[in-house]
């Protein structure tokens, strides 16, 4: 190894001491970014968000016991994040909002070693350097840090779940390949009940790695392990529903109110839910006119009926829900914000910590995903989400997560571009990134 290529690759002891610098810079951030947003919240209300406030609700059930239920609704959340803010509730009824933000503040710090681990195990040392500084300063993930939403345990979740089974995917022996693969199950199944949106994701991604890579029954048995251990982790919360319900329910039965809030002839594209209202009353009226008792419970029955409607309409409206599908992919793309009441300043400052991230992130999948299946795997969130929230409502909001994953990319390219500046060298990008791909893979 050159001289120039020693300086611009850490040493060992220097990338632990860098990435504890940096994790810890991150993480004080988030814990100034919480205070000050804590100061912004107007005198008596606890929550921005009204989701908050649902998850407020099922903690403080967890936490005493009781059913979790919000009102007469039973499987409206995912247990996962209110577990974690269970504990606070312990303490006292209405525990402060900015001790709650401490989950999220520490998810957030965790989500920077866990993109420096994987950056460090894809490229090198500098690369898992770039990483942990992209994603402890990037401002979508300071905010999704900061706000009381599933996001921020989320993040750190979906890296830890894409890193082990990147891990598997690479390891030489079966029972290294297999035992990640279950540990990957595993939390994979902790953050769908953390994030009912991230469930979808292996059958949009395992079959493109069946499809277009090789070492395919490696993979196969990767994913099935993979599958066995999530649905173990995922049963009790399956067995509850069925009990609750008298029906399978994966995740919740929020889905019929999320489609159509995503696709109905009063969508826009971003959220609006006064309509579930006007469901309820039809419903309660339809249910006082029966003559005999209905399938389901209430609220499946409601789940359902919203469900259809969404459905009749889109099968009515075909042109219509492809204009909302373009709408909804400009909402989550814009490097701007989706709320024009947000001052022009912090629109800016969204846009300047995304824009370079975005663009070197799938530049590297370009260069790199072409031959190597783990690199793309690594890419794929961010592409899920955005055809996922072109159904149903869409903002800026749903690439935070993924935007993460592709730091790590956009980290391996950027140490790969300061590699070849320090040493003159005069070999195209493209190739020598592959070379250097291709021999750590």
């Amino acid at each position: 190894m050159s001289s120039a290529e020693q300086v611009a690759i850490p040493k060992r002891r220097e990338f632990l001491w860098l990435l504890v610098l940096i994790v810890a810079m991150g993480l004080v951030v988030r814990l100034g970014a919480a205070v000050w947003w804590e100061s912004r919240m107007p005198a008596g209300e606890r929550f921005a968000f009204g989701d908050s406030l649902g998850y407020e609700i099922h903690a403080r059930h967890i936490a005493k016991g009781e059913d979790f239920a919000y009102g007469t609704a039973y499987v409206t959340r995912t247990p996962g994040y209110c577990v974690m803010l269970a504990p606070f509730y312990w303490l006292a009824d209405e525990p402060p909002t900015l001790a709650l933000r401490m989950v999220g503040v520490f998810c957030g710090a965790a989500a920077i070693a866990l993109a420096a681990w994987i950056a460090r195990m894809l490229f090198d040392p500098l690369a898992a350097v770039i990483a942990a500084l992209l994603v402890a300063f990037y401002p979508g993930a300071i905010a999704m840090s900061v706000f009381i939403l599933s996001e921020a345990p989320f993040a750190p979740l979906m890296l830890l779940n894409l890193g082990w089974m990147i891990v598997a995917l690479r390891a030489e022996n079966t029972s290294r390949r297999l035992t990640f693969a279950a540990l990957s199950g595993v939390v994979f199944g902790i953050a769908v009940l953390t994030r009912p949106s991230w469930l979808m994701f292996p059958f949009f991604a395992a079959p493109i790695g069946l499809l277009f890579y090789e070492a395919r029954k490696q993979q196969l048995a990767i994913y099935l392990t993979a599958a066995f251990t999530a649905v173990v982790v995922m049963s009790p919360w399956w067995v509850r529903n069925y009990q609750v319900v008298g029906q399978f329910v994966p995740t919740t039965l929020q889905v019929g109110a999320s489609l159509y809030d995503g696709i109905s002839p009063i969508a826009t594209g971003a959220s609006d839910m006064r309509f579930v209202d006007d469901f309820e009353q039809q419903l309660q009226k339809i249910e006082a006119e029966a003559a005999e008792p209905l399938p389901g419970t209430h609220e499946s029955r409601r789940d359902a009926m919203m469900k259809q409607a969404a459905i009749d309409w889109a099968r009515q409206n075909p042109g219509e829900v492809l204009r909302l599908a373009a709408i909804k992919c400009w909402r989550y793309w814009s490097p701007l914000m989706n709320n024009e009441a947000v001052s022009g300043k912090m629109a800016w400052v969204v846009a300047a910590g995304y824009l370079p991230i975005v663009v070197t992130g799938l530049l590297a999948t370009f260069l790199y995903a072409k031959r190597i299946w783990i690199y793309f795997l690594l890419a794929l969130p961010i592409f899920y989400f955005c055809l996922l929230h072109m159904i149903f409502v869409s903002s800026i909001r749903y690439r935070q997560p993924p935007m993460l994953a592709l730091a790590i990319l956009s980290a391996g390219l950027l140490a790969g571009w300061l590699r070849k500046a320090s040493l003159g060298g005069s070999k195209v990008l493209a190739e020598s990134s592959e070379t250097e791909i291709a021999g750590k893979s």
